[in-house]
C-alpha cells in the first residue's frame, strides 16, 4: 500500500512546488516583456555579443567599396579622401602633431581615436584624418586651433555651455576674486554656499540640496540615498539611457562587471508600468529626459553609424504623458522617481525639465553648467529623502563624503551663475526657444532638401540629432566633411550637436552655410552613390557576412 502511494506523494509534491514556483516565473517573464526589443534594453546579451565581434579591418582594395559601389566611384571616393587628408595635415599640422604625442600617455585620447568611425575603417581614418584635440581660446560662438583655425562650436562642451563660452568665462574669474580670501578650504563652507542653496531648492522645488564632485557621483549619491529609505535593492533604468559610468547603471557594454540589482526596461511601455505597479524590490526609477530624443536608444555617435536607421523622434506632448504617467504609477508604488538633469539641466527652462515638461520628480541631479564652467554634481530631494541617519538607530547611516564638495571657488562659480540665472533680463533668453530652434532646424532641412543632399536633422531645443535619408555605409564620412568647413565637433561626430543659447540668427545662417557645403562635397566626392539596391537590411547582412569571414579566418 506505501509503496502505491509514493508516486501520488510525488505528484503531490511536484504539484505544490510547481504552485509555488508560478508566481515567481510569470514575474520573471513579466520583466523580461518589459524589456526593449534593441540590445539596448538586454544588457547581458549585449556583452556577450560584444565579446564575439571580431576585428576586422578593410585595405585599400576595400575600403572605398564596401558597399559594392563601381571601380569608378570607389576611385572618385579615395581621390577625395586624400586631398581631405591632406587638407587636414597641413591646416591643423600643430594641433595634431601635440595630439599625437599626446595620445602616447592620455588613454582618453587612445580611446576617442579609435572609437571616432566603425572599427573596420578606423586605422586608416585615423593616419588621414585625425582629428586635433587641443584648443588655444574661445569667443562667442567659436573656438580657436593651434593653427589658427577658428571653428564655429556645436560641442556645447558635451551640455556645459549653454549660455556662451563668454559668460563662463565672466562667472569663473567673478568667482576667483570672491573666493581668494578664504582660497582652497576644504571641510567647511565659504558663505555663499548658503545662498547657493536657498536658490537650488527654489529652482527645484526640493527641500534639500548635498554637494557632489561631480554628475556621475551625484547619480550615484541620489540611488543610494533611494535604497536606503526605501529599503529596496533594485534601480530602473530605460534602454539607452546615460546616467554616468558607475556599475549600477552601466550594465551592458563596457562594464565589465555585470549589476545584479539594476532592472533595464523599456521607456514609453505600458509593460514597464505594470512591472512598476507589481514588483516590491523596485527603489528608485532613473530618467534622462535627454532620451526624449531617441526614446530607449543608446546615446548616438558615429563609430556606431553602420547604415542610416539612426533617427530622431522627439515629441514632446507624447513624452510629457509618460512622465506623467510614470510619477502616478510611483507614487501609487512608494518608487523614488529621480530626474537626472546633469546633461539637460537648465537648458531647457530655468527649472529644468520638471519646468519644461511639468512633472514633479522626487530628487533631481544636476552637474556641468550649474558650477559655472567648473566641475560639480548636485542633488535635490524631498527632505525625507535626503537625511542620512536615523535618529532611533545611531549606527544606520548613508554615507557620503568628498574632499571637493562645496569648493569655494566652484561654489562662489555657482552663485555668479545662479545669480545672473534669477535676474528676469536674463530669464526673457528662454522665451520662445522651441520656436526659435524648431525653427532653425526647419531652415537647415529645407536647404537640404533643395540640394537633394541625404542628409536631415532632428532636435530637441538646442540639441540636434543627425539623420541620414539615403542607406550608406559612409556616413560618418560627413564628420571631416564639416570639420573641413569650420565647424567643430566633438568625438562623437555627427552623433549629437549642442548649440549655446547665444547663437544669433546671423551665427546659425554660417553654420548653415558650412553645413550644407560640407554635405554638398561629400555627395560630390561619391560617398552617398547608391545604385537602388543597397538598402539598410542589406548594408547589415553584409556587414554580419563580413564578421562571420573574420572569424573563419581566424
Amino acid at each position: 500500500m506505501m509503496e502505491n502511494s509514493i508516486p501520488y506523494v510525488s505528484l503531490a509534491v511536484g504539484a505544490a512546488v510547481t504552485a509555488a514556483m508560478a508566481p515567481k516565473v510569470k514575474a520573471r517573464i513579466e520583466l523580461s516583456r518589459a524589456k526593449h526589443r534593441s540590445l539596448a534594453g538586454h544588457s547581458k546579451m549585449s556583452r556577450r555579443i560584444s565579446k564575439l565581434i571580431p576585428r576586422y579591418e578593410f585595405d585599400i582594395d576595400d575600403f572605398f567599396c564596401s558597399d559594392g559601389a563601381p571601380p569608378a566611384i570607389a576611385t572618385q571616393r579615395q581621390d577625395g579622401f586624400f586631398q581631405l587628408g591632406a587638407l587636414f595635415q597641413d591646416r591643423f599640422a600643430k594641433s595634431r602633431a601635440l595630439t599625437a604625442e599626446a595620445a602616447s600617455r592620455i588613454s582618453d585620447l587612445q580611446f576617442t581615436q579609435s572609437y571616432r568611425v566603425p572599427f573596420q575603417y578606423s586605422r586608416l581614418v585615423k593616419e588621414q584624418l585625425g582629428a586635433g584635440s587641443f584648443m588655444q581660446s574661445s569667443s562667442g560662438v567659436t573656438i580657436t586651433d593651434l593653427d589658427g583655425n577658428q571653428f564655429y562650436d556645436l560641442t556645447g562642451s558635451y551640455g556645459v555651455n549653454i549660455f556662451g563660452y563668454d559668460f563662463y568665462k565672466e562667472c569663473i574669474a567673478a568667482a576667483e576674486r570672491r573666493a581668494q580670501a578664504l582660497g582652497p578650504v576644504l571641510g567647511l563652507y565659504h558663505p555663499v554656499v548658503a545662498d547657493n542653496v536657498k536658490r537650488l531648492t527654489e529652482l527645484s522645488g526640493m527641500d534639500e540640496v548635498s554637494f557632489h564632485m561631480s554628475g556621475t557621483e551625484a547619480v550615484m549619491q541620489a540611488v543610494r540615498l533611494a535604497r536606503y529609505h526605501t529599503g529596496r535593492s533594485h534601480l530602473v533604468r530605460f534602454a539607452g539611457a546615460y546616467h554616468g559610468w558607475w556599475g549600477d547603471v552601466q550594465p551592458g557594454v563596457g562594464n565589465p562587471i555585470a549589476p545584479h540589482e539594476t532592472y533595464t526596461l523599456a521607456e514609453m511601455s505600458e509593460r514597464t508600468l505594470h512591472i512598476l505597479r507589481t514588483r516590491r524590490d523596485i527603489a528608485c526609477v532613473l530618467v534622462n529626459p535627454l532620451q526624449a530624443l531617441h526614446p530607449n536608444g543608446n546615446a548616438p555617435g558615429d563609430s556606431a553609424l553602420v547604415d542610416s536607421s539612426r533617427k530622431g523622434r522627439y515629441d514632446r506632448a507624447a513624452y510629457t504623458a509618460w512622465l506623467k504617467q510614470l510619477r502616478e504609477v510611483c507614487t501609487t508604488s512608494g518608487i523614488v522617481l529621480l530626474f537626472d538633469e546633469v546633461f539637460l539641466g537648465f537648458r531647457l527652462a530655468p527649472g529644468g525639465a520638471q519646468e519644461y515638461f511639468g512633472v514633479k520628480a522626487d530628487m533631481v541631479t544636476y552637474g556641468k553648467s550649474l558650477g559655472g564652467g567648473l566641475p560639480i554634481g548636485v542633488v535635490c530631494g524631498r527632505k525625507e529623502l535626503m537625511r542620512r541617519f536615523r535618529d532611533d538607530r545611531p549606527a544606520d547611516i548613508c554615507f557620503a563624503r568628498g574632499t571637493f564638495n562645496s569648493h569655494p571657488y566652484v561654489m562662489t562659480a555657482m552663485d555668479e551663475f545662479l545669480s545672473r540665472l534669477d535676474s528676469p533680463n536674463f530669464r526673457a533668453i528662454y522665451d520662445g526657444l522651441d520656436d526659435t530652434w524648431n525653427g532653425r532646424a526647419a531652415q537647415l532641412n529645407a536647404e537640404l532638401s533643395k540640394r537633394d543632399l541625404p542628409v536631415r536633422v532632428s532636435n530637441m531645443q538646442s540639441i540636434w540629432l543627425v539623420e541620414y535619408t539615403a542607406p550608406s555605409r559612409y556616413n560618418w564620412m560627413l564628420q571631416f566633411y564639416l570639420r573641413a568647413e569650420g565647424l567643430a565637433l566633438s568625438w562623437v561626430g555627427t552623433g549629437r550637436f549642442i548649440f549655446s543659447l547665444n547663437y544669433t540668427d546671423a551665427d546659425f545662417a554660417e553654420v548653415t552655410k558650412r553645413f550644407v557645403a560640407a554635405a554638398g562635397k561629400m555627395k560630390q566626392d561619391g560617398w552617398w552613390w547608391n545604385d537602388g539596391k543597397l538598402t539598410n537590411k542589406a548594408i547589415k547582412r553584409q556587414i554580419l557576412k563580413e564578421m562571420l569571414g573574420a572569424v573563419v579566418r581566424r
